[in-house]
């Protein structure tokens, strides 16, 4: 992956996520709470008979509806909350339903278990720090109502109360309960987001790469189609040259126009020199296409070996013509990538192919994969900043942790499967073809998958000589 600016990695940090909460969204909750609430005072008044301080209830019941009020007719109805704002609104909630179980039995009411919905909203939407303060908050209103409320009476005095060893362990479930819901919630919801990133990653990577393919067509066609009459001025400029031989100043003129038409066609030369090869532009050998993906990591200090070949040496088998997609090649260049980077100073690439299959492995003589995050190779792992150990194999590079993830979706996307092993370790597969010590990806793709039939429309554009 290349070096991020600070702007981009900020997309995908855990406080942005915060940003995406709509403030009607939590003023339709309260709303529905409030109802709620309402709904359940009617009841206990009406048909329980129960002997409950209605002007100090509905004094708390009227606090969030003017908080909903104020909200719904003051601030604009598409506003996105930051972090702050939304701990606020939730904070505010948790504090109303708190006061309002204090006044109707406390922990007696059943009730009480809606206080864990504001710790399951902060941990599906805020920040983890913002949903340890509200599970704590949350533990101490669950400890101070078992033993701080106004008691449920009836009209004849009678008091709603559980037995003690009940009340206790109501409170233990509801406090396990904020646990485990919270940290059920959070684990979900960041597995989630990171994956959800590091697709758009994934996406981003991929159209960047298409757009470069796309260019290098533009700049392939343009040399192709521009070369004959650049020709053809050149041919006209020289025959004029010989007529104006007795007139300096056409003569001169007619120079001119040769020159300036030889220096477009050597323009055009440079800046399609990978793409001037038209058959190249849709499909290339596979040598071709992994020199494209190998190329900016050439010249980083690490030796890049290739070693192209048949599998069974037998039989004469050309190399396959494959389909030049944009995620082969950049699935491919990361991989490379990762290989150069943590390479001490060589980088094997071996393909081998046969009449159904082709595989390649790219081997480093590095250190190999770490024992510890091997079996989440290929996962995504969005960090915010590089260890001490890859700053030092990888300086300047402000990496996301993506990279294996995005070769291994893309070129799971073209039919490829990819097996992970370290050369010098017990998982190295048999049919690796050299053991080498370091890290070792293999990439295999049936034949049918990716070996091109289209016929090539397009051709090397032939040298006009005068």
């Amino acid at each position: 992956m290349p070096t991020k600016h600070a702007s981009e990695i900020a997309l995908f940090e855990e406080s942005a996520r915060a940003n995406w909460i709509r403030i009607r969204t939590l003023i339709g909750l309260r709303w529905l709470a409030i109802t709620g609430q309402l709904a359940a005072m009617a009841v206990g008044k009406i048909y329980f008979s129960l002997s409950l301080d209605l002007g100090l209830c509905l004094m708390v019941v009227g606090a969030g509806i003017i908080f909903n009020l104020i909200a719904t007719f003051v601030l604009p109805e598409n506003k996105r909350l930051d972090e702050n704002e939304a701990l606020s609104m939730i904070m505010f909630d948790l504090g109303q339903l708190a006061l309002l179980l204090f006044l109707t039995g406390g922990m007696n009411n059943p009730f009480a278990v809606l206080l864990i919905a504001p710790v399951t909203i902060s941990a599906t939407a805020l920040s983890t720090r913002s949903t340890i303060a509200v599970g704590g908050l949350t533990l101490l209103a669950i400890t101070a109502l078992t033993t701080f409320y106004v008691p449920l009476r009836t009209a004849q005095g009678f008091i709603h109360e559980m037995p003690s060893i009940l009340l206790f362990g109501f409170w233990v479930s509801m406090g396990v309960g904020v646990i485990f819901i919270g940290l059920y919630a959070r684990r979900v919801t960041v597995e989630m987001n990171t994956m959800s990133n590091a697709l758009v990653a994934t996406q981003m990577a991929l159209a960047r790469e298409q757009k470069l393919t796309d260019l290098g067509g533009v700049v392939a066609a343009a040399a192709h189609e521009l070369g004959t009459p650049l020709a053809t001025i050149k041919l006209v400029s020289a025959e004029l040259m010989e007529e104006l031989s007795e007139q300096p100043d056409l003569y001169d003129d007619a120079k001119l126009i040769r020159e300036q038409s030889e220096r477009c066609r050597e323009i055009l030369h440079s800046m399609g020199r990978a793409g001037k090869e038209d058959k190249h532009l849709m499909t290339a050998p596979i040598s071709a296409v992994l020199q494209e993906a190998a190329e900016p990591h050439m010249n980083r200090g690490k030796a890049v070996n290739f070693d192209v070949s048949a599998i069974d040496d037998t039989h004469d088998i050309p190399q396959p013509h494959i389909n030049r997609r944009p995620e082969i090649i950049h699935g491919l260049r990361n991989l490379i990538q990762n290989a150069v980077d943590f390479a001490d100073t060589q980088v094997w690439i071996d393909v081998q192919w046969s009449d159904t299959e082709i595989t390649l492995w790219i081997t480093d003589d590095g250190d190999g994969f770490s024992q510890q995050v091997f079996n989440r190779i290929g996962d995504p792992f969005v960090k915010r900043r590089n260890s001490q150990p890859d700053q030092q194999k990888r300086p300047g590079y402000e990496g996301m942790g993506l990279g294996l993830f995005i070769a291994k979706t893309l070129l799971e996307r073209s039919g490829a499967t990819l097996r992970f092993s370290n050369g010098s370790g017990p998982t190295i597969e048999s049919s690796t073809p050299l053991n080498r010590s370091g890290a070792i990806v293999e990439v295999s793709w049936l034949a049918s998958k990716i070996i091109s039939n289209k016929t090539i429309s397009l051709g090397e554009n032939e040298q006009f000589h005068v």
